[in-house]
């Protein structure tokens, strides 16, 4: 059991010896408990220095070690969900040495991604999707001729998911061979313990109980009676002893639970199940946190960690500034105003409480909150429901989970036009999480579609006062706000509903108008000082202040749009459109994230990779400006 985190490269005399899954199976297998705690103690050090996820790691670690040990990979696929806790497998597959660039630009990501190991065979970073992805798989190795095996790794929140169980479901019509771990670490399936339910699962997993399954099924299906009762006997002889008669339902063999923390007992199971046609499901129990005494007892804390530094050498110092609120906590707060307000009020999450700020509110309003588990497409419909209730339901979601709720968004919300407030967290650039979690691309999917108001804040107070009146909005309302903290600005107790459509003129200046969405704003405004350019905090996407856009045509050069999220079809593209519908032209200078997903690094680097900073944004205006003045824009052609 370790306590603290090593701070030095722990030594690892077993784990030094492998470079890929190869030279792990030709290990002796009393070796490998050994190995486990060699990889575990190297895992925290690696994150340690790097930050990153955690818990999730140490909890499957002699989960993946008998894995790979058992398995071919990777010519036997592996599938992990989420990716959450990969880095032992990312350790046990050639990439030890490269673990220090974990989430760093340029290094190692922090999910599962295919161009950066053929052992990672299904690129992840949102849930539930492994079981779907295997069966896609197995089903391609059977037309190939291949006789490989197939694995998917899913953890008990994962399986909360809709797309989890219609993959199951189709697993069991194609009588698919592929095997799917349920890495069940949170408890939210019943634990079955004591000698009978370990035989029984020692039993399940035998070549001889699936031969006699099956050669019983051949025998009696010209007695359907007698094969009923067979059936209904082994479904209630399980049912007693184990949670697996949905899945047993399903079509799958179920087999456990066992513990996912002994290796000997893992291995066993998995070289039985490598003989046995057909879809499986081992019901593995594991600890998150598994090793680390602080995160066993604080699994929520630990999830991920941030780079642990070395602790200064005491000195005077000035008293610490106060830590500026993140976005998150700004919209907690409002929602617990609100709701005080309001007992109408209904908080949504799909399984996001602690990121999106609402624990707060879970704990003052709890017959107000809902954790509906990662299930997006839910989230949002049950809104609908309750909004066809008379009730007011706010959806928090990150900005990159609500892609998953697309069709529920258009369909049963904004078409019935429902009073629905989204309060879209992440969106814009995330930094270390990388192009899985960026939320780039919701102005773009969310203007296009009718009866929506959409508003990009550009402080702490602008965010309060636009989920004020979003909320006050009789219709669909989306508020979008960037991961992490703003620029400090004074937030406002009072709540005010802004005027619809309407943008604020901040600065006045001559030849550039610099029209900025969002809380990039701050950039743009050592710009507008330095080129003497008129700066306007847009605040509304859809709708648009027409009538300023369309004075500020009248009387400059060069009109900027600038916005965290896609150029493609984002709020520049609306500008573009209400010019080209009022017959105007004018040079327009769309900024914001290119049409390439940008890797994972500090949120700034990939900010400037964009070219949004200060220095970028003024770079591509004088450009601009400098072709225009070499080839100027011929305004007589429309």
């Amino acid at each position: 059991m370790f306590k603290e985190i090593p701070l030095t490269r722990p030594t690892t005399p077993l784990l030094d010896l492998i470079e890929s899954p190869a030279q792990l199976r030709a290990m002796e297998e009393e070796l490998l408990p050994q190995l486990a705690s060699e990889l575990r103690e190297y895992m925290m050090y690696c994150v340690g220095k790097t930050g990153g996820h955690f818990g999730a790691g140490l909890g499957v670690v002699e989960l993946t070690v008998a894995l790979h040990y058992v398995y071919n990979t990777p010519e036997d696929k592996l599938v992990w969900d989420v990716g959450h806790q990969t880095y032992p497998h990312k350790i046990l597959t050639g990439r030890r040495e490269q673990m220090h660039t974990l989430r760093l630009r340029g290094g190692l990501a922090g999910f599962p991604k295919r161009s950066e190991s053929e052992y990672d065979t299904f690129g992840v970073g949102h849930s539930s999707t492994s079981i779907g992805a295997a069966l896609g798989m197995a089903l391609a190795s059977q037309m190939s001729g291949k006789d490989n095996q197939t694995i998917a790794v899913i953890g008990d929140g994962a399986l909360t998911a809709g797309m989890a169980f219609e993959a199951l479901n189709h697993a069991a019509h194609c009588n698919a061979n592929m095997l799917v771990i349920l890495n069940d670490n949170e408890m939210s399936i019943s634990e079955n313990v004591g000698g009978l339910s370990n035989y029984l699962s020692r039993v399940w997993a035998s070549r001889t109980y699936n031969a006699l399954r099956e050669g019983g099924k051949k025998a009696l299906e010209n007695m359907p009676s007698a094969m009923e009762f067979v059936r209904r006997t082994e479904e209630h002889m399980k049912g007693m002893v184990s949670p697996g008669t949905l899945f047993e339902e399903m079509g799958l063999n179920y087999i456990g639970p066992i513990d996912g923390h002994n290796i000997e007992k893992l291995v066993t199971y998995f070289n039985k199940l490598k003989e046995i046609p057909g879809p499986h499901l081992l019901h593995v129990i594991t600890q998150k946190g598994r090793g680390f005494s602080p995160a066993e007892k604080d699994p929520i804390g630990y999830h991920a960690l941030t780079k642990i530094e070395p602790k200064p050498a005491l000195k005077t110092t000035a008293p610490a500034k106060p830590k500026l609120p993140k976005f998150s906590d700004i919209f907690g707060q409002w929602l617990c105003d609100m709701a005080q307000q309001d007992k109408r009020l209904v908080g949504i999450t799909p399984a996001m409480r602690e990121g999106s700020g609402m624990v707060e509110f879970s704990k003052r309003f709890p017959k107000q909150y809902h954790d509906v588990a990662i299930a997006e497409q839910h989230a949002v419909t049950l809104a609908a429901g309750l909004a066809c209730g008379g009730q007011k339901p706010v959806v928090a979601i990150y900005s990159t989970f609500l892609q998953r709720a697309y069709d529920q968004l258009i369909h049963d919300v904004a078409l019935q036009n429902l009073d629905v407030t989204f309060g879209i967290d992440r969106a814009g650039l995330v930094g270390e999480d990388g192009p899985t979690h960026a939320g780039a691309y919701d102005l773009s999917f969310l203007r296009c579609i009718p009866n929506m108001l959409i508003m990009a804040p550009s402080d702490e107070n602008e965010c309060r006062q636009m989920l004020y009146t979003g909320y006050q909005h009789p219709g669909p309302a989306a508020i979008r706000y960037p991961r992490g903290t703003g620029p400090g600005t004074t937030i406002e107790k009072a709540m005010t509903a802004l005027p619809l459509g309407k943008a604020r003129v901040l600065e006045s200046g001559k030849e550039v108008a610099i029209l900025a969405f969002g809380t990039l704003l701050h950039s743009c405004k050592p710009v507008a000082a330095e080129l003497n350019a008129t700066l306007v905090d847009m605040r509304f996407v859809k709708p648009l202040d027409e009538a300023l856009i369309l004075a500020l045509a009248e009387s400059y050069s060069l009109l900027v749009t600038v916005e965290e999220n896609a150029v493609s079809g984002g709020a520049g593209s609306a500008v573009n459109e209400l010019l080209a519908q009022n017959n105007v032209v004018l040079p327009v200078l769309n900024l914001g994230i290119p049409d390439y997903y940008i890797e994972h690094g500090k949120p700034t680097e990939m900010v400037q990779e964009c070219q949004l900073d200060a220095d970028g944004i003024a770079h591509s205006i004088r450009t601009r400006l400098q072709a225009l003045k070499q080839k100027p824009l011929n305004k007589n052609v429309v």
